[in-house]
């Protein structure tokens, strides 16, 4: 599962970074760190497109909601989607192709979400202990996505979309699962093409891969990360003594 997770680097720069379009319009929610990225959230991701239908499809770094919205949801009153479902922030690597909610973004809509890395608790309800799993060598992780497009029923077609994101999990290996038994799909370097290209079907290698596992550490963390409210760079930090780490808000 990955359910919260914190991200640092400016989309505008990681487009550089990657070789991307930068098509986030220098958007201020999304260029500050956010070390405490909860559902719902504006979120900067990496697709694969073409501009136009014979052309070469290029990187782009895209703002999308995290939590899909699939194209057949309903729109409330005020002309936003009706969230009264689950929110769907994972999908698991099983089911992404089958999944009436995820197999049409399968096809030709997946993504990379960067993170710096990503939170899971252990332990008893009341009492767990929070985790950070991060890559040790400072660089981002690439969370293996989809995403789609989203639009009320009677919206005009050239109307700006609702782009929308899930993240991909799978079984978690290694030290990871004895923390927990998922994990966010990671893609090297070297697959995002692979992963990314609008115009070939699903990877089946990459979905049962575990992609840089190879670089992931994992650190405890402060409690504060249990609150959405906090929302810093001590939250990533290792823990200290109980007694140190201050009240919740």
């Amino acid at each position: 599962m990955c359910g919260r997770f914190a991200v640092t680097t400016d989309p505008a720069l990681l487009a550089e970074k990657i070789k991307a379009i930068d098509e986030t319009n220098a958007a201020k929610d999304a260029s500050a760190p956010n070390y405490n990225v909860a559902p719902t959230t504006t979120v900067a991701t990496v697709v694969k497109r073409h501009t136009d239908p014979d052309d070469e499809s290029t990187r782009r770094v895209r703002l999308m909601r995290w939590g899909l919205i699939p194209p057949w949801t309903k729109a409330t009153a005020d002309g936003g989607p009706d969230n009264k479902g689950p929110l769907l922030i994972n999908a698991r690597s099983e089911k992404v192709s089958t999944s009436p909610a995820f197999r049409s973004s399968a096809k030709n809509k997946r993504c990379l979400v960067p993170m710096d890395g990503w939170y899971e608790w252990k332990g008893e309800k009341g009492s767990k202990t929070p985790f950070f799993m991060y890559a040790g060598d400072g660089e981002p992780l690439f969370m293996a996505g989809l995403w789609t497009t989203w639009r009320p029923k009677d919206a005009p077609k050239d109307s700006t979309p609702l782009l929308s994101c899930t993240i991909i999990t799978t079984d978690a290996a290694g030290p990871l699962a004895d923390i927990h038994d998922r994990m966010p799909l990671t893609v090297s370097a070297e697959d995002f093409d692979r992963w990314l290209d609008p115009d070939a079907p699903i990877d089946e290698g990459l979905l049962r891969g575990h992609g840089d596992l190879d670089r992931i550490q994992i650190r405890e963390v402060s409690r504060l990360v249990n609150s959405v409210r906090n929302n810093g760079p001590e939250l990533i930090e290792p823990a200290q003594p109980e007694a140190e780490q201050g009240t919740l808000l």
